[in-house]
């Protein structure tokens, strides 16, 4: 590992176990009485963490090196079995935690956001999605960047223009994604007063733009060929490529394109875990002033 990249696993675990005990909520149930996990929940987090930040795609991999390279930095390390069965339990608790920590960052204060979504393929063949764990939530849905049907989700994410995750949410291809976006807007607390949301065509209605229009929000997005031109339209291409750019860093570099989940806790846990990577380099990026760009990861992905 280099130097950015333990400041960061340091900075981070110290920050989650701070949380952890003082919200005790953020974490799993566990019965009052019964063994004490050897690998706390802040490691596990931790360890998480590390997974995406260094490509892993593969948790036999990822715990084959960590039980080659991270010894000193755990007491303990679980077989890929243990790791597994914990990890699947803690999505909630990992999107809580990345809530807590984008909280801290300058850029959650920002008044624009930015909404869209993005296919997260489960599969391609008809026999994978007759077996598959995640028949009945996955379906068939159309890609237009890449001009082909899929199979599987598609993952909604509003974002800061320094590409902060504020808000997600894994919903299934066909789901109408002005519904989503209001949702999640809703569950996670977030409207206030005076924020401009950009997004594009797949969100115009009416409906969708006087509701947020209640909460404060305000949807900018281009017009269509009937309708007059809308205001501040020359900001929408510059804004609309930063978020296009948030999807790819979350696919390529943090390998979500091949997530490989099977099952739904799988799928959610997967995803949750690259926000909470690109969540952390941000908040280390914002905390420690590092002079580089808030959403850069080069710093820690070696």
């Amino acid at each position: 590992m280099g130097p950015d990249l333990d400041t960061l696993a340091a900075a981070l675990y110290v920050r989650i176990d701070d949380l952890l005990a003082q919200n005790p909520g953020l974490a799993p149930q566990r019965p009052v009485v019964g063994f004490a996990p050897k690998l706390t929940d802040a490691e596990l987090v931790t360890l998480a963490v590390f997974s995406a930040l260094l490509g892993f795609d593969n948790e036999s991999q990822f715990m084959r090196y960590a039980h080659a390279h991270l010894r000193p930095w755990f007491a303990y390390l679980a077989n890929r079995d243990g790791y597994n069965k914990r990890l699947r339990r803690s999505a909630d608790m990992i999107a809580r935690v990345m809530g807590c920590l984008a909280r801290e960052c300058e850029s959650w204060h920002d008044d624009v956001w930015l909404v869209d979504s993005t296919p997260v393929e489960c599969g391609r063949s008809r026999e994978t999605q007759k077996r598959s764990g995640l028949a009945g939530w996955a379906q068939y849905g159309w890609c237009a960047s890449h001009s082909r049907w899929f199979w599987g989700l598609r993952l909604h994410l509003v974002a800061t223009p320094s590409g902060l995750p504020v808000a997600f949410a894994l919903a299934d291809a066909k789901a109408d994604e002005r519904e989503v976006c209001a949702d999640m807007i809703d569950a996670a607390r977030i409207a206030r007063p005076g924020q401009t949301l950009i997004a594009d065509n797949r969100y115009r209605s009416a409906a969708f733009e006087a509701d947020l229009n209640d909460d404060g929000i305000t949807v900018l997005r281009p017009a269509t060929r009937t309708e007059a031109p809308r205001p501040r339209a020359k900001f929408l291409r510059p804004l609309r490529q930063i978020i296009e750019s948030i999807n790819w860093t979350l696919k390529g570099q943090l390998t979500l394109e091949r997530h490989k989940g099977r099952t739904r806790a799988g799928v959610a846990v997967r995803i949750a875990t690259r926000l909470l990577a690109l969540t952390a380099a941000i908040w280390h990026n914002d905390t420690y002033r590092h002079s580089r760009p808030a959403r850069s990861l080069t710093a820690y992905d070696h």
